[in-house]
């Protein structure tokens, strides 16, 4: 993807693959509206989301103080777990602030950690299936409940298949990498755990003291877009 000189009243986003795997391949597509002055209100912001398409899309009010709005094509949410990730990677941030809360983040090697609380992630159903061939065989589902459908690849070393479907009607069928789905399995589970999501997206957990859950993954800088 190539960059774009900006013309007068365009803006620029940045497009990040956000919890890749150990390849560099898969991760969800995320936009980020470093400058979000160029969109002020909340219809407007909604209608850029809408138009790329991409599971989210976070515009940077603030980026000293890491404030930021995310927002899915048909939605504000005031919390999500890759789009917190791939800002806080891109703007080198010790910390972020959605709408939902103060968000830390820390750097470990190739992987960017997330500390959040399970409570702040939108209601998800968790399913839990057999095995990771059941997963692997689902259909996408009709519209109507956002489904998080999960195996034990091999329980004992944490190691989880994961499919998402937001069922919200807005183009996005599945969800590729779902940070905000990890943290309420991990919190119901108890346990550190190692998912493969999507085609191949591996996202990282932990618990921690007091409600929190860590989410960590690899990010990647795709490119430049201009609208």
């Amino acid at each position: 993807m190539n960059t774009v000189p900006t013309a007068a009243g365009a803006t620029d986003i940045d497009v990040l693959r956000v919890f890749c795997a150990a390849d560099g391949r898969h991760g969800n597509a995320l936009g980020v509206v470093r400058d979000a002055r160029t969109h002020p209100d909340e219809a407007s912001r909604q209608a850029l989301a809408k138009e790329l398409g991409f599971s989210e899309t976070v515009f940077v009010d603030d980026p000293e103080r890491g404030i930021v709005d995310i927002y899915t094509p048909g939605l504000r949410l005031p919390f999500a777990g890759h789009p917190l990730v791939g800002a806080a990677w891109l703007l080198d941030l010790e910390v972020v602030m959605p709408p939902a809360g103060e968000v830390w983040v820390r750097g470990d090697g190739e992987f960017t950690w997330i500390e959040a609380r399970a409570e702040w992630a939108p209601p998800r159903t968790l399913r839990r299936y057999g095995s990771a061939a059941e997963v692997d065989a689902l259909d996408v589902p009709e519209p109507g409940e956002w489904i998080y459908a999960w195996a034990w690849e091999e329980e004992a070393a944490g190691r989880v298949r994961a499919r998402a479907f937001p069922g919200r009607g807005d183009g996005i069928d599945e969800d590729e990498a779902t940070g905000a789905a990890a943290l309420l399995l991990t919190a119901e589970l108890g346990r550190a755990l190692n998912i493969t999501q999507g085609r191949g997206s591996q996202l990282l957990t932990a618990p921690g003291p007091d409600g929190i859950v860590e989410l960590g993954g690899r990010v990647r800088l795709e490119g430049t877009l201009t609208r």
